[in-house]
């Protein structure tokens, strides 16, 4: 026997516990985002989802580790004479990612059978939690995909794998947030097509950013042309330096001076469509979209800021992570401020959706 779950009794902790899964996402981004700048992704040779959860514990088990990742290229052409202990540091790093995704699938899985055995969720969110399991599952195999481009012919981790790694992290940030939004029952408050559309773009221009923002990583593109507002001299540089690289299109891929001129290019377009998103909502008197417009624009124009500042003072772990920081923030409120302005009403709640029940 079953009877009716009120909203209330069931969604409040799923609620809760998305919470808890978008901030672990959150520090995964930062914790691996620390683990490429201390340039530490290729210490740990091996992908083993389940005994690879126990760092070395003896002293054999170390010299075996250190030992694997002296037969890989960057040891071989960067860090040769590396020490033990100059080992173990880049090793905590990448081992504390790792241990990071797990504990995230733990945390989300677990509580997640709960739920589906109490049977406090609604179809469509079974299902949409379910998808997004299941792209966890994907990224950590994109993970290993992106340390095994730097295992056998190059001394870094492919920067369009990496970018691909850190894309879906924030894919997955982003469909927990999203789902997360649909659960507080506030969608379609501001009845503002053009608003609406607005918001899409920006959201769209947003991730496109957050693209080039990781090939500058993969191709430390931050530690070159160190000035602002002129780059490579100029502020429009040279074409033949812009697309030397053939086809023409490698060179938004692989080109230096082309990511990191696209990302600027980028960066002020982005700035000048949340200012101009902000104007449009004030002038339509748009209610609650109005603050949230003003939030993404201030988010905004402070990494606009922090990515000035990264790139002058030659890209510091400090204030490089910031600036991850900063992305996330960004994209989590150009996140609710599109989800503010999206006009269907959500079917995630009991109230608007099939009745939810629990065994008696």
């Amino acid at each position: 026997m079953s009877e009716t779950v009120p909203d209330s009794t069931g969604l409040r902790a799923v609620r809760w516990w998305l919470v808890l899964v978008a901030a672990m996402i959150a520090m995964m981004v930062l914790v691996g985002g620390a683990t490429r700048l201390t340039e530490s992704g290729l210490s740990i040779v091996e992908w083993k989802p389940v005994t690879g959860t126990l760092p070395p514990l003896i002293d054999k088990a170390w010299h075996d580790a250190f030992e694997a990742y002296k037969q890989i290229p960057q040891y071989r052409e960067i860090n040769r004479g590396m020490s033990l202990d100059e080992f173990k540091t880049i090793f905590w790093w990448e081992w504390s990612h790792r241990l990071l995704g797990r504990l995230i699938g733990m945390v989300y899985l677990l509580p997640f059978l709960w739920f589906l055995w109490r049977g406090v969720l609604p179809s469509g969110l079974k299902r949409r939690l379910w998808v997004i399991f299941a792209l966890g599952g994907l990224q950590g195999a994109v993970g290993w995909w992106m340390v095994a481009s730097g295992l056998t012919h190059r001394v870094e981790v492919s920067q369009f794998r990496l970018a691909v790694h850190l894309m879906l992290a924030l894919v997955i940030f982003s469909a927990v947030v999203w789902t997360l939004l649909d659960l507080r029952g506030r969608k379609g408050t501001v009845e503002q097509r053009r608003l609406k559309i607005e918001s899409h773009v920006l959201l769209a221009l947003l991730f496109v950013q957050l693209y080039f923002g990781a090939l500058v990583a993969g191709l430390r593109a931050g530690r070159s042309y160190n000035t602002w507002p002129l780059i490579d001299g100029a502020l429009l540089p040279d074409s033949a330096r812009l697309f030397f690289e053939e086809p023409w299109w490698r060179n938004f891929f692989d080109n230096v001076l082309t990511v990191q001129f696209t990302h600027r290019m980028l960066a002020y377009a982005l700035f000048a469509f949340a200012i101009a998103h902000a104007i449009d909502a004030i002038r339509s008197r748009a209610g609650a979209a109005v603050n949230g417009a003003l939030w993404v624009a201030g988010a905004v124009t402070l990494q606009a800021a922090l990515g000035i500042l990264t790139l002058l003072h030659q890209t510091p772990i400090s204030l490089a992570l910031l600036h991850q920081a900063g992305a996330i923030v960004v994209l989590t409120l150009a996140l609710a401020q599109m989800h503010r302005l999206s006009l269907r009403r959500s079917a995630m709640t009991p109230s608007l959706g099939e009745p939810v029940s629990r065994p008696a």
